[in-house]
């Protein structure tokens, strides 16, 4: 057993937060070196999947995972299409792409559930791609999030039942950005909807400059999660099909939804309302919450009614600047 395992929760949780942050950072000035012409060290492997601490290279992602164990670190991934999946059961594990947006991996789930099944003390994604990911009960998705915190930066979740699925875990944080959602959700299964990102009752979620777009079900983003920060998103339902609400917050949150672009499609299950709050339960007071400088339309030529915000809850909802279209009512209580 190591020593992590012996702080209190709080402590615990708080170092595994600080510690991903400052990798997440690190992961950031290396993409800007690359950008600039500079190259990350070359791995010492030839293998597909590159422990980066030590150089050990593997055939298999699970066995890349499995020789991190319960330590932290980083498996550096060669450009490819791979059909494999990987469960994480401990540690702190960064996945990354030797070369952003050069790593896809199609079609294989672990467990039935995902690409990556994550239930370690954290884990980091960095410009991968995940698709076709299907599974029999219709929650297919890139990633399965079980237990600890996640980072996801310059990734895609394309074509596939969900992008982002995740239990509970209320001392555990989601951040997102750069990425993008497409082709994802379903509603055919008898498990219910799947969502372009479906998270459960964590401590909170962020998601900035990021695209969601061609939902095929269900929500563009669906939390429980007691805080959200979503900023400088873009939700374009132009080309969704059967989609529900571009942020569906059913259990109470407050935060931060701002600056993000809306355009809601034709082709829509339930058009009632972009933003949805506390339309199933109360697990969170959302007093306070922040609803400010979005933009939200139609697409062009269609002229109908909705809501921008629909609010279950009767709570302070502070909101300002958001520039709405012809046939959208800023805020109705349900």
């Amino acid at each position: 057993m190591t020593q992590l395992t012996t702080l209190p929760a709080a402590s615990l949780w708080q170092r595994i937060a600080a510690r991903l942050d400052h990798l997440f950072a690190f992961g950031l000035m290396v993409l800007c070196a690359v950008a600039l012409g500079a190259s990350p060290a070359s791995a010492q492997s030839s293998a597909p999947f590159v422990i980066k601490e030590n150089g050990r290279g593997f055939d298999s992602l699970q066995d890349a995972v499995n020789a991190i164990g319960d330590r932290r670190g980083t498996i550096e991934i060669a450009p490819g299409t791979y059909r494999q999946c990987a469960v994480q059961t401990a540690g702190v594990v960064i996945y990354a792409a030797r070369e952003y947006g050069t790593v896809t991996f199609d079609r294989r789930s672990c467990e039935g559930k995902a690409a990556l099944v994550l239930r370690g003390l954290g884990a980091e994604v960095r410009g991968l791609t995940f698709t076709n990911m299907a599974v029999g009960d219709g929650n297919g998705a890139g990633i399965r999030l079980e237990n600890g915190v996640l980072n996801v930066a310059y990734s895609r979740f394309l074509n596939s039942q969900q992008g982002i699925l995740t239990a509970d875990n209320p001392q555990g944080r989601i951040y997102i950005l750069r990425s993008t959602f497409s082709g994802l959700g379903t509603c055919e299964h008898s498990a219910g909807c799947a969502h372009s990102i479906y998270i459960g009752n964590y401590g909170s979620l962020t998601v900035k400059e990021s695209r969601f777009e061609k939902g095929r079900g269900g929500h563009y983003v669906k939390s429980r999660t007691a805080n959200v920060v979503l900023e400088n998103n873009s939700f374009d339902d132009a080309n969704g099909t059967g989609t529900n609400y571009m942020i569906d917050l059913p259990a109470g949150s407050t935060g931060t939804i701002a600056n993000n672009w809306f355009v809601q499609g034709r082709d829509k299950e339930n058009y009632s309302a972009f933003i949805a709050l506390g339309a199933e339960t109360l697990l969170h007071d959302p007093d306070g919450l922040v609803v400010k400088d979005n933009t939200a339309r139609f697409v062009p030529g269609l002229n109908r009614a909705s809501v921008f915000l629909a609010d279950w809850t009767n709570s302070r909802i502070v909101m300002s600047g958001n520039k709405l279209a012809r046939g959208l009512t800023k805020y109705e209580l349900r």
